[in-house]
């Protein structure tokens, strides 16, 4: 039961960070629609793939442990 539980968890969690994923990859265009400076955009980009990434590993432990 404890292990049902766990992997549910595991697949919760796993499914939250695609979600995530899904936002930041529907922010970009936002983010290059308004005015924003060049360096600033590439700066937000950087970091919104960072985290995503970042999002991916955790999982990929979390589902791994």
């Amino acid at each position: 039961m404890l292990m049902i539980i766990d992997n549910l968890l595991r697949f919760i969690r796993f499914f939250f960070s695609i979600i995530i994923g899904l936002i930041l990859t529907i922010l970009q265009p936002i983010i290059n629609i308004y005015n924003i400076p060049f360096n600033l955009q590439k700066f937000i980009s950087i970091a919104l793939i960072i985290l995503f990434i970042t999002f991916i590993i955790i999982t990929l432990k979390s589902m791994l442990n």
